[in-house]
């Protein structure tokens, strides 16, 4: 039989705490090599616990039943197994809790429990427990103390006018279009294109001026030929 006894102080407030670790997924999640598998209508959920002793990794396979005091922020666990090849056995049934620390904001979590194990590989986990049991109760630690201090991202908040100016409604925010540019003409055809408007664009404008010179012209030369 392997007896556990254990002492976490955890620097949350104990509702903090106590919201961690009623819920399975979130105690999975601290537990390393511990998986989370289906539920049933009993209340009662699948898991899995992969552990190493040595050299050798046995992995466990479980029906786990969990009990809630929301009040007295209490539980107790209860869980039946074997390992994957059925050589192994066991039983084990838990009691954990959530008090107040010596700190204001602060807590500890006081676990007590119990494991029987009966098969071929009992002994060999006897013997390891008490290392296996130590560092699983560190990594928990770190893991549980982690989660409790994360807290949800706050929401993103809008700018507030300043005090005595009325928001503007969204219907006077008008959007200003900014002005067209026309398109600069590419290519080799279009290039020409834009050459040959603007010629035609500066003879339009020289026209009456031209015409003037040439009847000027004219006249000179009428002028000339006939005092000749």
């Amino acid at each position: 039989m392997i007896s556990i006894t254990e002492e976490i102080a955890v620097p949350s407030p104990p509702e903090r705490v106590w919201e961690v670790i009623s819920d399975p997924s979130a105690v999975v999640a601290c537990i390393g090599g511990a998986e989370l598998g289906p539920s049933h209508d009993d209340g009662s959920f699948d898991g899995t616990l992969a552990i190493r002793f040595g050299g050798l990794r046995v992995t466990f396979g479980a029906r786990v039943s969990l009990d809630l005091d929301e009040e007295g922020r209490e539980g107790r666990l209860t869980a039946r197994g074997a390992d994957g090849q059925g050589a192994t056995r066991f039983s084990a049934g838990a009691t954990f809790r959530v008090v107040e620390g010596d700190a204001p904001g602060t807590s500890r979590v006081f676990c007590d429990g119990e494991i029987k194990l009966s098969g071929k590989l009992a002994k060999l986990i006897e013997s390891g427990a008490g290392m296996v049991v130590t560092r699983m109760t560190k990594e928990f630690t770190v893991q549980l103390v982690g989660m409790c201090g994360r807290t949800a991202e706050p929401a993103t908040t809008a700018v507030s006018a300043p005090h005595g100016a009325a928001a503007p409604e969204p219907s006077e925010v008008v959007p200003v279009p900014a002005p067209a540019t026309p398109p600069r003409p590419t290519g080799l055809l279009a290039r020409l294109r834009a050459w040959w408007a603007g010629r035609r664009s500066c003879r339009r404008g020289q026209l009456p001026h031209a015409a003037h010179r040439s009847e000027n012209a004219s006249g000179e030369a009428l002028g000339q030929g006939g005092r000749r």
